[in-house]
């Protein structure tokens, strides 16, 4: 396929340099070009700029081009979600209602609700259900503008059903045109293993992560590590575990206290430390210099009415920020990252341009593709989305609850279009 996209009004987050992630008072510049063009050949952009630059030499004289025009539309890099877990298999809406009673996410889970309730369900649940119900998820969050995800496990529990989610996200990965990357996730101890931690732990390392390298369901391993869930030393052995057997290391750490999981993290090269509600002085300085992404989770905090992250400190204090939708049933039933855009802006007091970074490029790097996707760079894939007609990049956080996608582009094709763009063919540029 071999695409031009011409006439934007603005074409936004565009990277000549090809960073691999933005940090500090940088998150606050986006560099954007107005009435541009986007060139595509095959799943790459070839080219970009403004349209009185536009050349046409990267295409032989025969061939068969499609053009758009996104004259009044923007055109943006697809947001990159680093942290999902949409493969469940039934909501959890019972426990909204209990929440909105006054239970507490803890107490909830201490009755057999939360990661358990989801355990019970999924371990039911053939394959094949969790597969086609998982894909619809993807498809709904595709149109949302979402062009690369990743996808934990940790609902199964036992052997059988974390591998049970790893092989239906393998599947997910052959079907879907979105990136899929996935993870393993050491999410909780089961019921039966309250009492008898170092067993758990050991089947943990000596037979669930052998036998998911063995099969290579997963790219990255992950530990919940705060109170009440696993320990730092657990987390330790668990991530070490891991780079035996060479997946790189991810942590949940300081969602409900300050559980030391951000510096186990840090320790380990974790590609990121994940949800931060409970981060001082300490944590920041172990993640400056750190190769490690702090990454916020602005839906999780807004469903559970959490304790924010201090966004703003971090970034004050020279740190990149990512932020991702947690998509669960349990604590952030929703994979729209516009809405994780508004949430940034108006409850972490993030500017537009910070929650873009947050969003594609530094959400890139926590998923481990920043080389390849986040950004408007010649080489990269061409997973973008064309806006309807809007006046300023900023109206997307405004609109709160609004998809104001009109064109998902993916692999350098066009995934979905609401209205048809009415593109033009044809056979040789003139």
């Amino acid at each position: 396929m071999r695409m031009i996209l011409e006439n934007i009004k603005e074409l936004v987050q565009v990277d000549p340099k090809n960073r691999l992630w933005v940090a500090g008072k940088s998150m606050a510049e986006v560099q954007t070009i107005k009435n541009a063009f986007v060139l595509i050949k095959g799943e790459q952009i070839v080219d970009f700029g403004p349209m009185d630059k536009l050349r046409l030499s990267d295409f032989e004289a025969d061939d068969l081009i499609m053009e758009i025009d996104c004259s009044g539309k923007m055109v943006f890099p697809s947001y990159c979600d680093s942290h999902t877990h949409l493969v469940f298999a039934a909501t959890r809406e019972q426990e909204f209602i209990g929440r909105i009673k006054g239970l507490t996410y803890e107490e909830i889970a201490q009755q057999g609700g939360g990661i358990l309730n989801s355990a019970r369900r999924l371990h039911e649940m053939s394959e094949d259900d969790l597969f086609h119900h998982a894909m619809e998820r993807l498809d709904e969050i595709m149109l949302t503008g979402t062009g690369a995800v990743e996808i934990k496990s940790g609902y199964g529990l036992t052997t059988e059903s974390e591998l049970k989610m790893l092989r239906v996200i393998r599947r997910m990965k052959q079907h879907s045109p979105l990136l899929i990357k996935s993870t393993f996730l050491a999410h909780a101890f089961p019921m039966e293993y309250r009492n008898k931690r170092e067993e758990y732990l050991s089947l943990l390392i000596n037979e669930m992560i052998p036998q998911i390298a063995s099969e290579e369901l997963a790219d990255y391993v992950d530990v919940f590590c705060d109170r009440g869930f696993f320990t730092m030393e657990e987390t330790d052995r668990i991530l070490m575990a891991g780079m035996k057997h060479e997946m790189k290391g991810k942590v949940h750490a300081n969602e409900l206290a300050n559980s030391g999981g951000v510096q186990v993290g840090v320790k380990y090269n974790a590609l990121s430390a994940d949800h931060l509600e409970f981060v001082e002085e300490e944590e920041i300085s172990a993640l400056l210099g750190s190769e490690t992404m702090p990454t916020v989770l602005p839906g999780a905090a807004f469903f559970l009415n959490l304790k924010l992250a201090p966004v703003r400190k971090m970034i004050d204090a020279g740190l990149p920020v990512a932020m991702a939708s947690d998509y669960n049933p349990g604590s952030s039933p929703s994979g729209n990252m516009n809405f994780i855009q508004s949430l940034g802006c108006l409850k972490y007091g993030m500017s537009p341009e910070e929650t873009i970074h947050a969003t594609t490029i530094n959400s890139a790097y926590a998923m481990g593709i920043s080389e390849s996707y986040g950004s408007i760079a010649k080489g990269k894939v061409a997973n973008l989305f064309i806006t309807k007609e809007i006046s300023s990049y900023a109206v997307i956080p405004y609109s709160f609850g609004s998809n104001l996608i009109e064109t998902v582009i993916l692999n350098g094709e066009i995934i979905s279009l609401t209205p048809d763009p009415s593109p033009k063919w044809r056979g040789e540029f003139e």
